[in-house]
């Protein structure tokens, strides 16, 4: 049989049993996995979900040898088509990974060479593995960015990763773990960074994986995804396997209490307005524990920004268009919402908004006075009263700095003064995201994709903003914390009138979170307007293609079939 051929229909392709993993010399081992055991057959998908640190992508790295030379990885049987894969050494893992097993790496501007132009990143594997000349590994990668639903190919596989948006950079990090349709694909959050008509393509192109025959092991906290991907599901908490079984019997009638616990934690129609999660000891409660804000309609906009334009020109030369005249304004204690698909100038209309990017034409004030049009020493004074946090966590830190001193860098000087002062405020703002003080000396790269999108949120809280621009703020947390998050930002809200500029591709948030919302599509808005217009009473075709693709998690019971007359 060859690397890529799927093995024989209801034979198991992959086999673990009483699997660990630990971390430290010998003797100090921190075991982190504990024994846990499951199989997969071809053509099936094994969803792992749990929170942040449950071990769910330690898993995955250890199915690709990709745990690191201080790990500790022990099983009574670790097997890929009946082939032990204990004991491999890293030339034997270089001839696995790619060929029979797939890997798609959960941060995706991280995980690619910013050095290296895309295609040549998605071409790699084809390369170490020996797959065609230099000019078929060229087409392929084009017919790979094409399949993964990436426009444009041709200009993308020629752009660096920094030049692509979050969603296209994910979409260029599949189609480089199936390059050679493995016989096998790990996927740690596949679909993290893709709004849903992309996420609906990829998907697709999952299920056709299984379909011919391969095997699938999803990681993923979007419960939804889950239900429509996933033949069985396994629940991890602490490193344990809580609760495993039938997709529909874990997602429809779950056992454990944690479990549904994560059920309980997403956002739908019915918990707007509400909590999503249950007071924990020592969490942040604002006076009073007000509900969510009245938006007083007269209260002078924070932001105004007016008929904003921005072009880029690519690779190829051409100029095109990233924002096509976009009008906003922001109130405070709002929130406002922006949707569309990746590339469709969300991030690039955040970023005009924040200063960071000159429009080509238009202007934004903030507070009623100049703001894109001032020099940036002149901006600096006001800049605390805009924070921001980002879509890829890890990029925007320096990777040298502790947890502790990423988010005093952020605090004001004027505001706490002396070690004591600034620690309390340190360890008061990461209490607020559910970071304990045990993580203040770690580094960004000893933290879970979770707990770094929470440090962030922590650091946009530092310098008491009145606006804050969250573009894809709970995009890499679980459901749970996703939950504390939200409430977090809500609670916030409430007591100090924060307005929020709210970019998500999650729908699902975005109607929880939003007052109003903006649909964007090619640099332009094509519909505005409440989050219950918006959602329950679409006017635009393109939007009722969005809502039409978001996948929907179904707790309740399926109806009876009707019977025939």
């Amino acid at each position: 049989m060859s690397a890529n051929e799927p093995a024989v229909p209801g034979a198991p392709l992959l086999e673990v049993e009483n699997l660990t993993v630990g971390f430290g010399p010998r003797g100090k081992v921190n075991q982190v996995v504990h024994g846990i055991s499951f199989s997969l057959e071809s053509g099936r998908c094994l969803a792992i979900v749990g929170e942040s640190g449950s071990g769910k992508t330690v898993t995955a790295r250890t199915l690709v040898g990709l745990t690191g030379e201080r790990s500790q990885v022990g099983a009574g049987r670790l097997e890929l088509n009946g082939k032990s894969l204990l004991g491999l050494s890293n030339r034997g893992w270089r001839a696995v990974r790619g060929a029979e097993i797939g890997f798609v790496l959960q941060d995706a501007l991280v995980s690619l060479d910013p050095l290296r132009k895309v295609g040549k990143e998605i071409a790699e594997p084809l390369r170490i593995h020996g797959w065609g000349e230099r000019s078929k590994r060229e087409q392929k990668v084009i017919e790979l960015l094409t399949e993964v639903g990436v426009p444009e190919p041709e200009v993308r596989a020629r752009q660096l990763p920094h030049e692509l948006s979050g969603g296209l950079r994910q979409r260029a990090l599949i189609a480089s773990a199936i390059a050679l349709d493995p016989g096998l694909l790990v996927a740690d959050e596949p679909t993290t960074a893709l709004d849903v008509t992309v996420q609906a393509q990829i998907l697709a192109l999952l299920e056709k994986t299984k379909e011919r025959g391969r095997g699938l092991i999803l990681i993923s906290h979007d419960l939804a995804v889950v239900s429509r991907l996933a033949d069985e599901v396994a629940v991890m908490r602490l490193g344990e396997i809580v609760e495993q079984g039938p997709v529909d019997q874990i997602l429809r009638t779950p056992q454990h209490p944690y479990t549904k616990a994560l059920l309980d934690a997403v956002p739908a129609a019915h918990s707007k307005g509400t909590r999503l999660a249950p007071r924990v000891e020592g969490a942040y409660i604002p006076a009073g524990d007000p509900q969510l804000p009245t938006v007083v309609g007269n209260r002078q906009p924070i932001i105004t920004a007016e008929d904003l334009v921005k072009s880029f020109r690519g690779p190829d030369g051409v100029s095109r268009t990233a924002v096509d005249h976009v009008s906003l304004e922001i109130r405070p204690g709002e929130t406002l919402g922006i949707v569309g698909e990746s590339g469709s100038g969300k991030t690039t209309t955040a970023r005009i908004v924040l200063a960071l990017a000159d429009p080509d034409s238009g202007n934004v004030t903030l507070r009623g006075k100049p703001w894109t049009t001032l020099r940036e020493k002149d901006r600096r004074q006001r800049r605390r009263r805009i924070s921001v946090v980002y879509q890829d966590p890890l990029s925007s830190f320096d990777p040298r700095w502790t947890v502790r001193r990423i988010v005093d860098d952020a605090i004001a000087d004027e505001d706490y003064k002396g070690k004591e002062q600034r620690t309390a405020r340190v360890l008061e703002l990461l209490g607020h995201v559910g970071i304990g003080e045990e993580l203040l000396e770690r580094r960004p790269l000893q933290l879970s994709g979770g707990q770094r999108q929470r440090v962030a949120i922590a650091r946009a809280l530092a310098p008491k903003p009145e606006l804050i621009v969250c573009d894809e703020p709970v995009s890499a947390l679980d459901v749970s914390i996703q939950a504390q998050v939200l409430d977090l930002l809500a609670d916030l809200q409430a007591e100090l009138g924060l307005a929020y500029l709210f970019i998500s591709h999650d729908l699902g948030v975005i109607y929880h979170v939003s007052d109003r919302v903006m649909v964007m599509k090619d640099g332009k808005v094509v519909e505005s307007g409440s989050a219950d217009e918006v959602f329950h009473s679409p006017r635009e075709v393109y939007t009722q293609q969005l809502l039409a693709a978001l996948p929907r998690l179904e707790r309740a019971e399926p109806a009876p079939k009707a019977v025939p007359a």
